[in-house]
């Protein structure tokens, strides 16, 4: 293919003028180039946190995007209640959207196998 587009190119150079075709393909080869390069991964990447998040069940251990352990004790839609240290008394609200990695109970995942 590679080889087509350069002899389309010589022959474009030796009259002189540019061909459309050439332009075209070669704008649909960059922008397929970008998709499965930057687009597709990042996409696979969001579904994955997005996967991660909704899983988030109480008495999990989570760590928050501001790098904070706790322990998760309800979840309401998209607010998850965080117990924070070993003081019992700390207990924060928070999105779903500050949760940056999640630890299964490990009974549990025991359960699950």
């Amino acid at each position: 293919m590679y080889s087509m587009l350069l002899e389309q190119a010589a022959d474009t150079a030796a009259t002189g003028g540019t061909s459309w075709t050439f332009v075209v393909v070669e704008l649909i080869v960059i922008l397929a180039f970008f998709y499965f390069v930057l687009i597709r991964p990042q996409r696979n990447e969001q579904k994955k946190i997005e996967e991660l998040r909704n899983s988030v069940q109480p008495g999990d251990n989570i760590m928050t995007t501001g790098g904070f352990y706790g322990v998760v004790l309800d979840v309401v839609d998209d607010t998850v209640i965080v117990e924070f240290g070993n003081n019992k008394n700390c207990r924060i609200p928070m999105h779903k959207n500050a949760i940056a990695e999640v630890e299964k109970d490990e009974a549990e995942e025991e359960s699950k196998k």
